[in-house]
């Protein structure tokens, strides 16, 4: 996983749009059409590009989000709020 992440150039966290944004633009920059003169190193480069796109989405598709809280979370609907968007302008708190 860590190796899919770094292929892709992807932060610890990456959304699904972010995945595909980082797999679209690592193919135009290895992909045999597009990267000029075709050569073994940039195909093996693309071929692990797309094993790690491939791994990632996989991994997105099986993984199962809990809908409720566990007994013994301790669920706090403002900390999840704001780990989720606490640092986007639109919704971070004002700043005075």
């Amino acid at each position: 996983m860590e190796e899919a992440r770094e292929l892709l150039g992807l932060g610890d966290r990456a959304t699904l749009g972010e995945i595909k944004r980082a797999y679209h633009r690592q193919c135009k920059k290895y992909h045999p059409d597009t990267a000029g003169k075709p050569d073994q190193e940039t195909e093996a480069i693309m071929y692990r590009i797309t094993a790690a796109y491939e791994l990632l989405m996989r991994y997105i598709k099986d993984y199962r989000f809990p809908l409720r809280p566990g007994e013994h979370d301790i669920y706090d609907a403002e900390d999840w709020w704001m780990d989720r968007f606490g640092q986007d302008p639109l919704w971070s708190r004002r700043r005075k």
